[in-house]
């Protein structure tokens, strides 16, 4: 007689199989199957993804337990705390707060060391993948929607980290935000009213309360509809590629995205995170204890904004005195508006390159071919000013520093700051370009002749030659790929291996 020996259906079996069988269970299965099926390159430039997405992640988590134990509030009180230097001192609810969580909760300043160390990774991972994205062509169709979508996350990226960097309320904040209210009275016709919608009245006003709504929900709310864009961009547009053997621009070569490319991934992720904590275990950030609480009637020395907005407070320093003029009965100040469309240009430009760039090049075709920088000479010098152009606003938001460290004066470094960011840009421009051309060069000769070998020979009429090596097929087709791909636009439906290289 024959023995049933398969294991008896549990309550979860039961459960699961009927949860398999639902709609809800068939798609899941459906998209597991899709994303099994699903290539991923590798390559180290999409490491700065998961940094991006780590340092989010961290700040989101740190960010609700912040929550919990900050009170956004500008009422004064007395400081009880156990820090001797500022007991009985007027502060803030909020930084009073920020004091207790310090101090006195469990792992709090930790917590929020971890917080402020991650908001300050996450616009340097992001700027990264701009540029990245930039130079090898990745922001072309179909992609022209996350590369804005990425530019608009480091917007909000930046609005978040400049409004949580006045939350604690201290008095390197205060300093900062004294800055913001000059600028906002500056701007002619509407500054007044501005600033009196910015801060809720006469500086301070509510400014505390008006920032931690922004910092609280806007950000985040902005953050989350980004990330899935880009989450969906990424879904429904396969990754693009580098060039190289196999690879063209019908498929992806690489590994599974589950579990290979996800594995990758979260083992990436999992170092990031253990490096932000090591970080924010290891190194104080922000301790609003040393500056005290704000004071509108004083300013810290040599206070400097977090770094990824010190190329607006560079922008304000590199204005002439005496850019002014009366117009319509108001004085108009250059020393805000410049630095305002400057700025507002720059980045306006950043926004709308890939369409500036279509439209210049009359290229209407989908890409998933990356390009190599040298390639593409022009794209790679406009980058190369870009760059140069925001690392001198950079650099001037510390010119006061720079001075003091250097012994040299002030004048002169905001003279010399204000040279290079006329003759910087496209000096770098030109070099740059005649760089790419030569590097094109040099790959022309590779392709045509072999790299050397260091092996001489001599002829049978006397002549010395050294042996050049072919190169193999494969990389032979990466450096020839972007021309064969142009050949390929140029004339649809030819086959591009019959296409001479070069």
């Amino acid at each position: 007689m024959p023995v049933d020996r398969r294991r008896p259906q549990t309550l979860t079996d039961r459960a699961s199989d009927r949860l398999r069988r639902t709609r809800a269970g068939i798609a899941f299965t459906s998209l597991r199957h899709e994303l099994r099926g699903r290539s991923i390159p590798l390559h180290w430039t999409n490491l700065f993804g998961v940094i991006s997405v780590a340092g989010v992640t961290v700040l989101f988590l740190t960010g609700i337990v912040l929550m919990v134990a900050y009170t956004p509030s500008s009422e004064a009180v007395t400081y009880r705390g156990p820090y001797p230097p500022l007991a009985g001192a007027t502060v803030s609810r909020a930084f009073d707060s920020v004091m207790r969580l310090s101090f006195e909760v469990p792992g709090g300043l930790l917590i929020r060391q971890l917080h402020h160390w991650a908001a300050l990774l996450v616009p340097a991972s992001i700027m990264l993948q701009l540029l990245v994205t930039f130079f090898t062509g990745a922001f072309r169709r179909p992609r022209r929607g996350s590369w804005l979508m990425l530019f608009l996350l480091l917007i909000v990226v930046l609005a978040g980290g400049w409004s949580g960097y006045a939350l604690p309320d201290d008095m390197l904040s205060g300093s900062g935000l004294r800055i913001v209210e000059g600028i906002a009275l500056g701007i002619p016709l509407i500054g007044t009213w501005l600033a009196t919608v910015l801060f809720g009245g006469e500086f301070p006003g509510r400014i505390i309360e008006n920032l931690s709504l922004v910092h609280m929900l806007i950000v985040p709310l902005g953050l989350l509809v980004l990330i899935a864009g880009r989450a969906r961009s990424a879904y429904k547009n396969r990754p693009p590629q580098f060039a190289a053997g196999g690879r063209d621009e019908d498929n992806v070569v690489g590994v599974p995205l589950l579990p290979n490319a996800a594995v990758r991934a979260g083992g990436f992720f999992a170092v990031v995170v253990g490096l932000l904590v090591l970080l924010a275990t290891l190194v104080t950030v922000n301790p609003i204890w040393a500056y005290g609480p704000a004071d509108p009637g004083n300013a810290s020395a040599g206070s400097q904004p977090d770094w990824y907005t010190g190329f607006l407070d560079g922008a304000l320093r590199l204005v002439p005195p005496g850019w002014e003029f009366q117009f319509l009965d108001r004085t108009w100040t250059l020393a805000v508006l410049a630095p305002l469309v400057v700025v507002g240009v720059f980045l306006l430009v950043v926004a709308l390159y890939p369409l500036l760039e279509g439209w210049l090049t009359r290229d209407r075709a989908d890409h998933h071919l990356l390009d190599r920088p040298r390639n593409t000479p022009v794209r790679t010098a406009t980058g190369v000013a870009g760059v140069i152009f925001y690392g001198v606003l950079w650099t001037a938001g510390s010119a006061d520093i720079i001075a003091l460290v250097f012994h040299v004066s002030f004048e002169m470094v905001i003279l010399t700051l204000q040279v290079a960011l006329l003759v910087a840009p496209p000096t770098g421009f030109f070099i740059a370009q005649r760089v790419c051309i030569a590097l094109q060069r040099k790959d022309r000769g590779l392709v045509l002749h072999g790299f050397e070998t260091g092996r001489i020979v001599r002829m049978p009429g006397g002549e010395y030659i050294e042996v050049h090596q072919p190169l193999d097929e494969y990389e032979r087709w990466r450096l020839t790929a972007h021309q064969q791909a142009q050949a390929v636009e140029a004339r649809p439906g030819e086959d591009p291996v019959s296409i001479p290289a070069l």
